[in-house]
C-alpha cells in the first residue's frame, strides 16, 4: 500500500484545467477530490493555490497552506551572490562550488546555499515533498532576478539518496545531510508546522547510519550535518559550528570521522 494512502489527497475545486490535477493524483497515487469533504479520511491535501502548489492541513484550510517558500529569508541580502556568512556557510566552506544537499525537504537550505552563489544539486525520496520542490524550482526560475542573471535553480534528483549517492558521476565539494531526528521528549511551542506535518506524513529518518556512510563514500571533500543541538553527532566531526538551537558537524574526506 502506498504510505500517502489515507493520509492524502488531491484538490481541484473547479480550479483551471484538471488535468494537471489528475496527472498528480496518479503519481501519488492518491485520490483526487473536486470538492473538499469535510468528512474524508485524509488529514492533508495537495493542490495550487496563488500560483503555487500548496499542502493543506484539513484543520487549517483556512490559512492558506504550506508551499516551497522562494523568497529570500528575514534579514538575508537580497543581492546574488549573498554574502557567505553565519554557521550554514562556515560549515559548507567558502571555496567549496558544488553542493548536494542529500535530504532537501522544504529546500529551504538548498536555496539559501543557491543565493550565496553555490551551485546546489537535491535529493528527494518523499514523491509528495519532490512535486513541492519542483513546483518551488519552476517558480524560482521564473523570478526577473534569476533571469536577469542567466541563473540555473537548484537541480532536483528523485529518489534514495544512498542509491543516488552510490552512482554521482562527478562527486560534489560538499554532501549535506539535515535528516529528521526524533523530537526531544518534551515538545517545543516553537516546532515549524512545515516540520509538523513533515513528520506526520514522512516519519523519522531510520537509515540516517547508512546516509551519512554513503555520503563520506561520495563527497568530494567534506559532509556537513545539520542536527539539534539536543542530537548527538553522526561520527567524529572535524569541525562544528553552532546556530540557533542546532549545530553543523563538518566531516572531511580523509579524515578520522568515526
Amino acid at each position: 500500500m502506498h504510505k500517502y494512502l489515507g493520509k492524502l489527497a488531491v484538490l481541484y475545486q473547479g480550479n483551471g484545467d484538471v488535468e494537471p490535477y489528475q496527472q498528480l493524483a496518479i503519481r501519488l497515487s492518491v485520490p483526487l477530490y473536486n470538492v473538499l469533504d469535510v468528512n474524508a479520511a485524509e488529514d492533508f491535501f495537495i493542490t495550487w493555490r496563488d500560483g503555487c502548489l500548496k499542502l493543506l492541513d484539513k484543520e487549517l484550510l483556512k490559512k492558506g497552506g504550506l508551499t516551497v517558500d522562494v523568497a529570500p529569508r528575514a534579514g538575508e541580502q537580497r543581492s546574488w551572490p549573498a554574502p557567505k556568512d553565519g554557521a550554514l556557510a562556515q560549515a559548507v566552506g567558502r571555496k567549496t562550488r558544488t553542493v548536494l544537499d542529500a535530504t532537501a525537504g522544504w529546500g529551504q537550505d538548498s536555496l539559501h546555499m543557491f543565493r550565496m552563489g553555490y551551485e546546489v544539486t537535491c535529493i528527494e525520496r518523499s514523491p509528495l515533498m519532490a512535486e513541492l520542490l519542483a513546483d518551488g524550482f519552476i517558480r524560482l526560475s521564473q523570478q526577473d532576478w534569476v533571469q536577469r542573471l542567466s541563473l540555473e535553480p537548484p537541480k532536483l534528483l528523485r529518489g534514495n539518496s544512498i542509491e543516488l549517492m552510490a552512482n554521482l558521476e562527478i562527486s560534489p565539494d560538499c554532501i549535506y545531510i539535515d535528516p529528521m531526528f526524533p523530537p526531544k521528549r518534551k515538545k517545543s511551542a516553537l516546532a515549524k508546522k512545515s516540520m509538523t506535518i513533515l513528520r506526520d506524513l514522512l516519519g523519522d529518518d531510520e537509515d540516517k547510519e547508512q546516509l551519512f556512510a554513503a555520503a563520506m563514500a561520495a563527497t568530494g571533500k567534506r559532509v556537513v550535518v545539520k542536527s539539534p543541538d539536543h542530537a548527538g553527532p553522526l561520527g567524529e566531526p572535524s569541525e562544528s559550528f553552532s546556530g540557533k538551537l542546532l549545530r553543523y558537524d563538518v566531516y572531511l574526506k580523509g579524515s578520522k570521522y568515526v
